[in-house]
């Protein structure tokens, strides 16, 4: 809704700083006619609007449109928020580490947030990431437009190693002056709402960029704990993500580059005063005490902040500054783009796939920057190259083509599994609203012999995220290899019943939305009974799954010929190499010291397991003939990432981790020649040490 124009006169007069007086001697009128304007008694005439318009600094456009100016580069700042004077403390946000620190997980939120928003239904969300790794004159110019002198003395008053956040903030900077290079991840969606709604006030704006822990999300989409957003300020060193957001509905008349900053720091003193932490990028208002709002930008503000939309459809872009991997399993550009491709493969390969009842609800590709040059270009990601048996069988669901039967290797299956809904019970205490019942659809395909991780069922809702994958036992002797997929809710059809098992799954849904369970949320929604509803829901699908397969095993393509002619004539394909079984020496990395030791720093790629690897690590001398000869370390081993020394002196490798890093020191006394006439090698063999 737009504003009256003397609304809109006495806000510009307030954010100038400027006098009724003030005005009309400029503009050239008395103060009284100034004082009719601001109190709607009557309107400037056009010539007067533009001389109005002049005095204030702001295009004629505005003014005759009632809407807020653009800001420059030289009105923004950084306000931060003034500790609380009852002394209390808080030592980052604990939102932030709801969920594992991965760009896995920083994708499958960010994508997820993006599918609850899609706008034009008939049309898919497009997602998009770009990684842009800066450096040199690059790197100084985004600073400068950033404003980062003005908090950089913030983020080290902030960096406090006795803290989680402190200690994160203490590695950023540390990388940022040690090497020079700072990753900017940038987050992109289209075809979504953008950040509505008020400055203050209840909308997507306020619950993006003020506020924690608040959705506002109802029905079927996927987020209900406020938390998903969250993972964007965790993928960052600093705490530090920019908005940049094209409206699907005008805010004050305007809908295009709405920016905003938010810093999330722990309290902090800086120059004798406290700080609770948060920080926000914009322009200063009057009106609020001085605090920080969005601001309307330019073309030449939003690229000097890397946020240029060069789309007109509406949604957000976020920008990461200081875009890391938590885990450590990823370091480089090249690496990261690997896993934030395989990350929204894997759990949105689902949601990309198209057919004749449906298109496909999303579009995603990702990309990789250095210093404004293509390190990798962007790829679109294609469902069927990721997950082509999967694939398959949503697109036959969507298509109709489904069977009751396999007669070819390319048929799925369908089957219905029953979910039933217990009854809510009444917000008011009253009697609980009637139980009821849902069908959810079953597809199984067969699978190729070198799929790696064959015989497993997907769970997903309406936008066709997986919530959860798993193996399925107990499977029948002989039975085919297959991949199955469960689509609950929306993700079966529209109806009443899809619609109340979609609230009801949702609120199954712990934070990290990747499992169906019992949490608080059903517990005070359903009555009593709700957890064991999911429970044989679970078991069901999987059941019904081994009863598809019954009498599967000798069905074949009919131009196959017989089984036994096929089992004589069949010549295996070759098969892919499976990854490395053991861990193995990524990189070693080296010098002499003055002493004569070798010091050494060295990476550990380590393939997945259940338990955590045991290593005892060996230092050898390469020598031109015979065996090469082993040296002692001098002291222990110093674990820097995702290892830990046990109590044997042998290193203890983090469940789960891909990649780690120690550095040793040789003992000189052991040497069989000097250190600078030699090379040196290291192994890591399995320790003989039984973890408790």
């Amino acid at each position: 809704m737009t504003q009256g124009f003397a609304d809109w006169l006495g806000g510009m007069l307030r954010q100038r700083e400027m006098s009724q007086k003030e005005l009309a001697d400029a503009v050239g009128v008395t103060p009284a006619a100034v004082n009719a304007w601001s109190h709607g008694r009557t309107e400037p005439r056009y010539e007067k609007i533009a001389a109005i318009a002049e005095a204030l600094g702001v295009a004629v456009e505005d003014a005759v449109s009632r809407r807020p100016p653009e800001s420059t580069r030289a009105e923004l700042e950084w306000v931060f928020q003034k500790a609380p004077e009852d002394g209390s403390r808080v030592g980052g946000n604990a939102a932030a580490y709801a969920f594992t620190a991965n760009l896995e997980v920083l994708a499958r939120e960010a994508t997820q947030n993006s599918l609850d928003e899609r706008f034009e239904q008939s049309l898919p969300v497009t997602s998009r990431f770009v990684l842009h790794e800066l450096t040199g004159r690059h790197l100084k110019d985004f600073l400068s437009a950033l404003r980062w002198d003005s908090i950089e003395g913030h983020l080290r008053e902030a960096a406090d190693p006795r803290q989680k956040a402190g200690r994160v903030l203490i590695d950023g900077l540390n990388e940022l002056e040690r090497t020079g290079r700072l990753v900017l991840l940038r987050i992109d969606d289209y075809n979504a709402s953008g950040l509505t709604g008020p400055e203050y006030g209840d909308g997507r704006f306020a619950r993006v960029v003020r506020r924690t822990l608040d959705s506002g999300k109802m029905g079927a989409q996927g987020g209900s704990y406020g938390l998903g957003k969250a993972a964007l300020w965790a993928a960052s060193r600093f705490g530090l993500v920019l908005v940049n957001s094209t409206l699907s509905e005008p805010q004050d008349g305007r809908h295009e580059r709405r920016m905003a900053g938010r810093l999330e720091l722990p309290w902090h003193a800086l120059g004798g005063e406290e700080f609770a932490g948060p920080a926000w990028f914009g322009t200063t208002d009057r009106e609020r005490n001085n605090s920080t709002r969005s601001w309307w930008a330019d073309g030449a503000t939003a690229e000097s902040l890397y946020l240029e939309r060069n789309d007109p459809s509406s949604g957000t872009s976020f920008l990461v500054v200081g875009a890391y991997d938590g885990s450590g399993a990823t370091e480089d550009l090249e690496e990261m783009y690997d896993q934030l491709m395989a990350g929204v493969a894997h759990n949105f390969w689902a949601s990309m796939v198209g057919g004749g009842q449906a298109g496909p609800l999303l579009r995603a590709s990702v990309a990789a920057w250095r210093d404004g040059q293509v390190v990798r270009p962007e790829r679109t990601i294609d469902p069927h190259v990721y997950e082509p048996a999967r694939s398959r069988a949503v697109k036959a669901f969507l298509d109709g083509r489904t069977t009751s039967e396999l007669t070819t290797r390319d048929d799925v299956l369908e089957a219905s599994v029953l979910l039933k809904l217990p009854a809510r019970k009444e917000p008011h205490g009253g009697d609980a609203g009637p139980p009821g019942s849902h069908s959810a659809v079953l597809l199984v395909t067969p699978t190729l012999e070198d799929d790696l991780r064959p015989d497993r069922i997907s769970f997903m809702r309406a936008t066709r995220m997986v919530v959860r994958e798993k193996r399925i036992n107990d499977l029948p002797l002989g039975h085919r290899r297959f991949q199955a997929v469960l689509l609950a809710g929306l993700a079966a059809g529209s109806s009443p019943d899809a619609e109340a098992a979609e609230q009801f799954l949702r609120a199954a849904e712990p934070p990290d939305h990747n499992d169906w369970t019992s949490t608080e949320d059903l517990t005070a929604t359903y009555v009593r009974g709700a957890r064991q509803c999911i429970l044989n829901f679970k078991r069901a699908a999987e059941q019904a799954v081994r009863d598809l397969l019954k009498g599967q095993e000798e069905e074949s393509d009919a131009d196959d010929g017989p089984q036994i002619l096929r089992d004589l004539l069949t010549l295996d394909a070759p098969k892919k190499l499976r990854s490395q079984g053991f861990p193995a020496v990524h990189t070693v990395e080296g010098e002499v010291s003055e002493s004569g030791a070798w010091r050494v720093r060295v990476t550990v790629k380590l393939p997945e397991r259940d338990v955590p690897w045991v290593l005892s690590p060996v230092a050898r001398f390469v020598v031109r003939s015979g065996g090469n000869i082993p040296v002692e370390w001098a002291g222990a081993l110093v674990p820097e990432r995702n290892c830990e020394l046990t109590k044997s002196g042998n290193l203890l490798f983090r469940d789960g981790a891909t990649r780690a890093v120690f550095k040793g020191v040789t003992d000189v006394s052991s040497h069989p020649v000097a250190a600078d006439m030699s090379c040196i090698e290291v192994d890591v063999p399995r320790a003989k040490e039984v973890m408790e």
